[in-house]
């Protein structure tokens, strides 16, 4: 791959798909709604490109849910809803998001963050997981307590532990229900590889918890909002953007997770991601700006994506996107 010593204080993404002869990035038919029902959260982690934490008070109300759902029963082609926060689970209308997601035959994902389960009053969620047959997405940062409790906050490793020994328990990680876990990186660093780290994951937590989990995916901490500042803080923006411009890599845009998801802000605006979600960039289509003005996702197939700078976080090195590592 090609060094690129370019500024990065601006958007330049589409110019260096540009100079690799690769068009400016338009959507196919998307396959996921990824929703984002709030940033509460029970946890304030330091690389959180959403800045929730337990005294936000950003959330998606009732009304907005079921145009959710509305939305999702009139596009055929969509499979999944993706369920993010925050903690998604705090959100009153998320048991009612994840059951009309079943009943309409549609996957539901969950991105948990673990601790959440243990929480007073949420002593349900690992059986309504079960019986919904929800597919868990859960953050796990390290198969150590000081890593894990150095990024998350202290006592969330132990908490994350005995949250999926009871996940475990109910099936998932064990063939018969979906449980991924997530690693980020502690610092302004780039993911190892995601085989090799799975492999560590697995043989460390089974050995020294009897944890079994089904993949690992590697995610890329994205130089916005909450880990900007921390980056900014210590001097390292720079150079951490520097990172993710000199190791872009080609062979990931085609997989970005942009090309086929259509990102739902808790206040019902239509985001092309998440991360473009959190700084508040519209869709590259801006006829269409909310939920209540589509009904078929599948009319947004062709449409041309915003990018900005943040992008080269999703095409560094191995790519980054939901699903983990891309090429």
């Amino acid at each position: 791959m090609a060094a690129i010593s370019e500024s990065v204080s601006g958007p330049h993404f589409d110019a260096t798909l540009a100079r690799y002869g690769i068009r400016a990035l338009s959507r196919k038919s998307p396959a996921t709604i990824q929703v984002n029902v709030g940033k509460l959260c029970n946890q304030t982690c330091h690389h959180c490109h959403v800045d929730a934490g337990p005294r936000r008070t950003e959330q998606m109300t009732r009304a907005t849910a079921e145009r959710v759902i509305e939305m999702l029963a009139a596009s055929p082609r969509v499979g999944t809803l993706d369920i993010t926060g925050g903690a998604p689970e705090l959100n009153p209308n998320f048991a009612m998001l994840v059951e009309r997601t079943r009943a309409l035959g549609r996957k539901a994902i969950v991105r948990c963050n673990l601790t959440v389960t243990l929480e007073p009053g949420m002593e349900w969620l690992v059986e309504f997981y079960r019986r919904s047959g929800v597919e868990l997405v859960c953050s796990l940062p390290c198969y150590t307590a000081e890593n894990t409790d150095r990024q998350r906050g202290a006592g969330v490793f132990d908490k994350s532990i005995a949250a999926l020994k009871q996940l475990n328990a109910v099936g998932f990680g064990r063939g018969e229900l979906r449980l991924d876990l997530v690693y980020n990186p502690i610092g302004a660093s780039l993911p190892p590889p995601q085989a090799a780290l799975e492999e560590q994951y697995r043989e460390e937590l089974a050995r020294n918890f009897g944890i079994v989990f089904d993949r690992l995916l590697t995610i890329t901490n994205m130089p916005i909002a909450r880990f900007a500042n921390q980056l900014k803080t210590t001097g390292s923006h720079s150079a951490y953007m520097s990172l993710l411009v000199n190791h872009f890599n080609p062979a990931t845009v085609d997989g970005l997770m942009c090309r086929s998801l259509v990102s739902v802000g808790w206040d019902g605006r239509l985001y092309d991601c998440d991360f473009n979600q959190m700084l508040e960039i519209p869709l590259g289509d801006r006829a269409i700006s909310t939920i209540w003005d589509i009904e078929d996702v599948g009319g947004l197939a062709g449409a041309r994506i915003a990018t900005g700078s943040h992008c080269f976080g999703c095409t560094a090195g191995a790519g980054s996107s939901c699903g983990g590592a891309i090429a």
